[in-house]
């Protein structure tokens, strides 16, 4: 199964070029048959840009979490705590098999309005 995510242009363009690893969450997905993630780069020039697999999910709290994915997060330390400002405990989705496409696609192509909150079951 896939999921569409919402993740800043920044961050997405980090996925792809190798440089980020793992792509933080608050909340994840209940379906436990998630596979793939489609992601949709957000900020004014929006688009669905790649996807890639998952290899794993981690939880745990945010020190560990820290600790284990800290040095390939493409994001600085204070980045991650600002992002979980309030919460105790988080996810690390680890990103493997990604894949751009060769030309953006719309949300309409994924008969979508509207980019997810946070994200959507495809």
């Amino acid at each position: 199964m896939k999921v569409l995510l919402s993740i800043k242009r920044e961050f997405a363009d980090k996925i792809f070029d190798g440089s980020k690893k793992y792509e933080f969450r608050r909340t994840i997905f209940k379906k436990p048959d998630v596979d793939t993630i489609i992601v949709y780069a957000s900020g004014a020039d929006g688009a669905i840009i790649g996807e890639f697999k998952i290899e794993e999910i981690l939880h745990d709290n945010l020190e560990t979490l820290w600790s284990k994915t800290g040095n390939q997060s493409g994001i600085s330390e204070s980045v991650f705590k600002k992002y979980f400002a309030e919460k105790k405990d988080g996810y690390a989705i680890r990103i493997k098999n990604t894949s751009i496409y060769d030309s953006p696609l719309s949300l309409e192509a994924l008969n979508l309005r509207f980019p997810p909150q946070s994200f959507a079951y495809i």
